[in-house]
């Protein structure tokens, strides 16, 4: 063998072993799409960005992406659906619109079914988050960290909330959901479904008594400015989820999996130091501007005047009672 016939079989080794390398590089790569509603300084915006950075970084590159904030690649519900085809390889969702795809969901929109923030937690992080993923999976979604979306509570310009009998008579701005109107119905409160941005004008006019919401939102929105009696209720504490393509996930080798969920889980517990202190924030603000904020000590007879509005559900979701009935006998 000449010289020359040695040098050029080693390049065209090196030129083989090269091309190689590449489509196995070019094979592990992955550039994913995130979606999310909400505005780029927002504590679960913040999150979603921690999680593509620690991904990346952990994967060496392998993973990359790009979060696409203020629900620029659609609607919540088409988001949804487009996770679980695989057009959206990841996004954080609020488990009320969940509802709609995967049933399991629909439980924690149920009026106090959490006793309370650390609760669901709690339960969410562990066998009820199992359940509810469970269902998300068979319908093309991984679930990765849940996320907290803080607690709605009453808000109003008449009276302080202590006891569902200080809810009759008010007419109360409620999201339009039959749920929702049955829990303040179950109070012989007046529900009144409008859209969230008529609500300032129709409480200031009375045409309604208050609303409902958590505190950010009440903040954010000067609600505090007409409705100064704001009691925590929490009577919806529905959690919300980082999740993936179930398509995108099954790309993912067993370590990267490993990596993305541990990363998911991690971000859930950063977005929830995120939002308690935004809603810390918040309170302190209200307070400052006259609010009287009280705190509903006792849930109890609240959970009991939900009996019809249960019956309701499970008759209308038999399949689901042994879910609701896990969340309401937890301690």
């Amino acid at each position: 063998m000449t010289l020359f016939t040695t040098i050029r079989n080693l390049s065209a080794g090196c030129v083989i072993s090269t091309a190689l390398l590449a489509s196995t590089l070019g094979a592990s790569a992955l550039e994913m799409r995130g979606w999310n509603i909400h505005v780029e300084d927002y504590p679960v915006s913040i999150a979603m960005e921690s999680f593509l950075k620690e991904v990346s970084e952990r994967t060496n590159g392998e993973i990359t992406g790009k979060v696409y904030h203020n629900g620029v690649l659609g609607d919540q519900p088409d988001a949804i659906e487009q996770v679980r085809l695989g057009v959206i390889d990841f996004g954080e969702f609020n488990l009320g619109p969940m509802g709609q795809a995967v049933p399991e969901a629909n439980v924690t929109a149920l009026p106090f079914i959490f006793r309370d923030v650390p609760q669901m937690y709690r339960l969410m992080d562990g066998e009820v988050g199992e359940a509810i993923g469970e269902g998300m999976k068979k319908k093309g979604i991984v679930p990765l960290g849940w996320y907290a979306a803080g607690a709605r509570s009453f808000y109003n310009s008449t009276r302080p909330i202590n006891a569902p009998s200080d809810v009759e008579g008010l007419k109360l701005r409620v999201m339009s959901n039959d749920l929702f109107v049955q829990m303040v119905e179950a109070m012989d409160g007046n529900a009144t479904p409008m859209a969230f941005g008529e609500v300032y004008q129709s409480i200031k006019t009375g045409v309604v008594d208050g609303a409902e919401n958590n505190p950010p939102s009440y903040e954010s929105t000067n609600h505090y400015e007409v409705a100064k009696y704001y009691s925590l209720s929490e009577h919806l504490i529905i959690p919300e989820c980082l999740c993936m393509s179930q398509k995108t996930w099954e790309k993912l080798t067993p370590e990267q999996q490993e990596i993305v969920m541990d990363a998911g889980r991690k971000s859930a517990e950063y977005q929830r130091e995120l939002w308690a202190e935004r809603e810390a924030a918040s309170l302190e603000k209200v307070k400052a501007g006259g609010t009287e904020v009280n705190l509903v000590e006792n849930k109890s007879p609240f959970q009991e005047a939900m009996a019809p509005v249960y019956a309701s559900f499970i008759e209308a979701n038999p399949g689901l009672e042994d879910l609701v009935n896990m969340i309401r006998n937890a301690d």
